[in-house]
C-alpha cells in the first residue's frame, strides 16, 4: 500500500477526532493524512490526578509483577488513594505539576471516540476501559463502546489477562478483543483493541487515564491465545522511518513524533546503542554515572526506557551515594521511599549512553511534597534492589530527547536538549 502521511501538533481532542474522522482505512494496513510517512502528537495535562510518591513506586511493583513490600503497602493504605491497583507526531502532558503520569489523545472506532492513554513503552498492551468494565471498576474514566463504532469487530476466542502484584497480593486487569480502526497524531491503523472488563484497582482509582498505549515489543503482550501486535508494529511499515520519539518535558507538554526525528529538538548528537529486547522491553547499557560534580564512574547499568514509570530506579549503592549529599535526605518507610527536606539543596544526576552523557537536573530530582505543608520532598530516584530491574523513567527520560528504532536491529538513542 502506498503510505499516506500527515504531521501533525494535536493540540486539541477536537481537532484530533475530526482528523480521525477524516482518514480512510483499510483493515490490515496503516494509512495516514499527508504525504510524507510521520506524525507528530502533543501530550495533553489532566489535571484530576493526586500526586502521591508512594502510590507511584506501588503501580511500578504492580506493572513489573513484583510482592508489595509492607513498608510501602501501609504507607499507600495511608494515603488512601489506592483500594487494595509513520512519522507522526504527538504532545504528551503531564496530569500533574509533578509530571506523575503523562496521557496522549487515542481515537477508537468509526465515530471516533477519543480517550486518553499512558503511551508506556514498558508494556505491549494496548486496553482500554470500556462499557464492558464492571461498573465497580470504573470510576470517572471515558469509556469505549465496541457496540458504537461500526468497524469493531469481536475477535472470538481471544482473551488477555495481565497481573500484578504476587500470589499473595493478586491484582489484574483482563478481558475480550476486538479489532477496530486506531487513530494516533492521524496515523491510523487496523488494531486489537483490549477491552477490560475487570480492572486492576491501581488503575480505577487513577481517574486520569482511560487506558494503556504500550509501545513495547510484541512479546510481551498478553492476548491469548496469539499475542497481536502494538500499535506501532502495525504503522511501522507505512512511517517513513520505523521509529518514534519521545520530547518529554518538566511541568510542561511533551511531543512524541512517528517516523522522523527532528533535529531542532536536540543538541548536539545522538548517541545510539543496541536494545536487548527481552521479554520485550527497550532495554540498554548505560556506561556510568556521576552525581553533581563528582567524577564519572565508568560501570554497566543494565536498564529499561519506560515512559510508563514516573521515577529513575538505580541499584541501592548509588541512590545511598545520590542522598548522602543531600543534608537531611532518608529512607523513610512512612512516606514509601526517600524524602529530604522540600528545601534541601539536591546534586544533579548524569548518566551515561555511550560517549554521551545525560544530566537530570536537580530540580527534576525533586519529584514533589509529601505533606500538605510542602515542608519533606519525595526524591525523583529511588532504590531498585526489590524491582530486579533498573528502571530509566519519566525523572530521566524528560532530561534528554528519546528515539526509540524499531529496525530489524533495534536500537535507543539519547540526546541533550534545550531543557525547561
Amino acid at each position: 500500500m502506498a503510505p499516506f502521511t500527515q504531521t501533525l501538533a494535536a493540540a486539541t481532542l477536537a481537532g484530533l477526532a475530526s482528523m480521525a474522522a477524516a482518514v480512510p482505512t483499510r483493515i490490515g494496513a496503516a494509512s495516514l493524512a499527508g504525504e510524507d510517512g510521520t506524525a507528530s502528537l502533543m501530550q495533553v495535562r489532566n489535571e484530576n490526578y493526586k500526586f502521591n510518591g508512594a502510590v507511584s513506586i506501588y503501580k511500578t511493583y504492580l506493572k513489573f509483577g513484583k510482592p508489595i513490600p509492607d513498608y510501602l503497602q501501609a504507607a499507600v493504605d495511608r494515603t488512601g488513594l489506592v483500594k487494595k491497583r509513520s512519522q507522526g507526531s504527538s504532545v504528551a502532558t503531564p496530569v500533574d505539576s509533578y509530571d506523575d503520569a503523562y496521557t496522549i489523545p487515542v481515537s477508537i472506532g468509526t465515530p471516533p471516540q477519543v480517550l486518553q492513554l499512558d503511551l508506556d513503552t514498558g508494556s505491549s498492551d494496548m486496553w482500554v476501559f470500556s462499557s464492558e468494565t464492571d461498573t465497580s471498576e470504573v470510576n470517572g474514566q471515558t469509556l469505549y463502546y465496541p457496540s458504537k463504532s461500526s468497524t469493531a469487530k469481536l475477535e472470538d476466542g481471544s482473551s488477555w489477562s495481565i497481573n500484578y502484584g504476587s500470589v499473595d497480593d493478586p491484582s489484574s486487569s483482563s478481558g475480550i478483543v476486538y479489532s477496530d480502526t486506531v487513530t494516533i497524531a492521524g496515523i491510523t491503523v487496523n488494531q486489537d483493541v483490549e477491552v477490560a472488563q475487570k480492572v486492576s484497582s491501581a488503575f480505577t482509582n487513577d481517574s486520569a487515564v482511560d487506558g494503556l498505549l504500550g509501545l513495547g515489543f510484541d512479546t510481551l503482550n498478553s492476548v491469548y491465545p496469539d499475542a497481536v501486535p502494538t500499535f506501532f508494529d502495525n504503522a511501522k511499515s507505512s512511517l517513513s522511518k520505523p521509529l518514534f520519539t519521545a520530547d518529554l518535558k518538566h511541568e510542561a507538554p511533551g511531543t512524541y513524533n512517528f517516523g522522523y526525528i527532528d533535529s531542532s529538538l536536540y543538541t548536539g548528537s545522538i548517541s545510539y546503542v543496541n536494545v536487548d529486547t527481552y521479554p520485550g522491553y527497550w532495554r540498554f547499557t548505560s556506561s556510568g554515572y556521576s552525581i553533581g560534580s563528582t567524577t564519572f564512574k565508568t560501570t554497566a547499568l543494565v536498564g529499561i526506557a519506560d515512559t510508563g514509570t514516573t521515577l529513575l530506579y538505580l541499584p541501592l549503592s548509588i541512590v545511598e551515594a545520590y542522598y548522602a549529599k543531600v543534608s537531611g535526605a532518608a529512607d523513610n518507610s512512612n512516606y514509601g521511599g526517600y524524602v529530604f527536606s522540600c528545601s534541601a539543596t539536591l546534586p544533579t544526576f548524569t548518566f551515561g549512553v555511550g560517549s554521551l552523557k545525560i544530566t537530570i537536573p536537580a530540580k527534576y530530582m525533586n519529584y514533589g511534597p509529601v505533606d500538605t505543608e510542602g515542608t519533606t520532598c519525595f526524591g525523583g530516584l529511588q532504590d531498585s534492589s526489590d524491582l530486579g530491574i533498573n528502571i530509566f523513567g519519566d525523572v530521566a527520560l524528560k532530561s534528554a530527547f528519546v528515539v526509540f528504532n524499531g529496525a530489524t536491529v533495534p536500537t535507543i538513542g539519547w540526546a541533550a536538549k534545550t531543557l525547561n
